[in-house]
């Protein structure tokens, strides 16, 4: 995983703070998910990802937020969740546009007032495995597919891809 990317979470007054520093891409996607729906879990509905100090993001990373937003864990009667994003510099801010996905956020600017108590996820990331990185990623660009049908051209090769690749991961982990 690389070093240079960290995910930092904070809770203040039933808001709970994501914050991505350095590329948010597939090799954070995994972790990315989880945390949110360990923080649904727990009954957060209202998430703030700040990223100021995001310097990318991924179509994987940017449907694994996606789907946090239209699919999100806990029982259907509270499944509704409120999702900003955090000052998203210029080149994100075009991939959610460029992607049509703009729409399902709510743009903020400025200062992070959880900032002071922003802390890395307990317990510690462990590395995803190839399957659960594969799985990822085919439902992160399906759900790009399936909201905006201009992305279809875009994806569709790599969604066969890891359709392809994880069913051959599934039949080699049955031995």
């Amino acid at each position: 995983m690389n070093q240079n990317s960290n995910l930092l979470v904070a809770v203040a007054n039933e808001v709970a703070f994501v914050k991505v520093v350095g590329r948010a891409n597939v090799a954070w996607s995994v972790h990315f998910k989880i945390l949110i729906s360990k923080l649904q879990g727990n009954g957060f509905k209202s998430f703030v990802i700040d990223l100021s100090e995001c310097s990318t993001m991924d179509s994987t990373f940017l449907g694994v937020l996606v789907g946090a937003v239209l699919h999100p864990a806990g029982p259907p009667e509270a499944s509704a969740i409120c999702l900003q994003l955090l000052n998203p510099n210029q080149r994100v801010a075009d991939l959610l546009e460029n992607l049509g996905v703009a729409h399902l956020f709510t743009m903020l600017r400025g200062v992070n007032p959880a900032e002071a108590a922003l802390l890395p996820p307990t317990p510690a990331n462990v590395p995803a495995s190839r399957e659960e990185i594969s799985r990822t990623c085919l439902e992160a660009h399906q759900l790009l597919m399936a909201v905006n049908p201009e992305n279809v051209p875009k994806f569709k090769d790599v969604a066969q891809f890891l359709a392809e690749d994880l069913k051959k991961l599934k039949e080699e982990a049955k031995g």
